[in-house]
């Protein structure tokens, strides 16, 4: 074969690449057809072969969890600063997630059966924790609120967006509806 028809390997840059465009294909497929969309349309939306895929991520569990790992990854980046309005904020933020990601709860069910420890509701404390706080004492939200019913208004998030079929419709009346639950008005 002529030297100028030869593919060259360029290495880890190609692997980092081939990873970014799994996840991105991954997230975008988990949104439109949900947890269960074959992983080789996954491949094939991302231009890799199954090959690549498995390497990266052996299981379909490991490829929702990195798509679910960016998304808590832009979470605890939106929840950097803690002030006024930074709960408010930072729920818009958990709510588009979940409206976007109504995938994941299928994930969440089998992480919990097979990773036990599986950390979520941890991380929502730490990151939710110091915005409950800052919100309660700048009465922006109702004097009772502790973060566990934060906890509690994600699970509700993610069970209305489930069984309203994906939630991208009623992303308003959702956001609306739970930012009265704590009585951010």
């Amino acid at each position: 074969m002529p030297a100028h028809h030869r593919r060259i390997n360029r290495g880890p840059a190609a692997a980092a690449e081939n990873r970014r465009a799994v996840l991105a294909a991954a997230r975008e497929l988990f949104a439109e057809r949900g947890y269960d969309v074959p992983m080789q349309a996954i491949a094939k939306r991302a231009g890799v072969g199954q090959g690549v895929l498995y390497r990266h991520f052996p299981k379909r569990l490991d490829l929702a969890l990195a798509v679910f790992e960016e998304n808590f990854v832009r979470l605890e980046t939106a929840g950097a600063d803690v002030g006024p309005g930074s709960f408010s904020a930072l729920w818009g933020v958990m709510v588009d997630s979940v409206v976007e990601s109504a995938a994941f709860v299928e994930m969440a069910v089998e992480a919990r059966r097979e990773m036990p420890d599986f950390g979520g509701n941890e991380r929502v404390v730490a990151v939710f924790g110091p915005h409950v706080e800052a919100a309660r004492q700048a009465g922006e939200v109702r004097a009772d609120l502790v973060v566990d019913d934060v906890l509690i208004g994600v699970r509700m998030v993610y069970g209305l967006v489930v069984t309203s079929g994906g939630g991208g419709m009623l992303r308003g009346r959702i956001a609306a509806v739970s930012r009265r639950w704590f009585g951010m008005g």
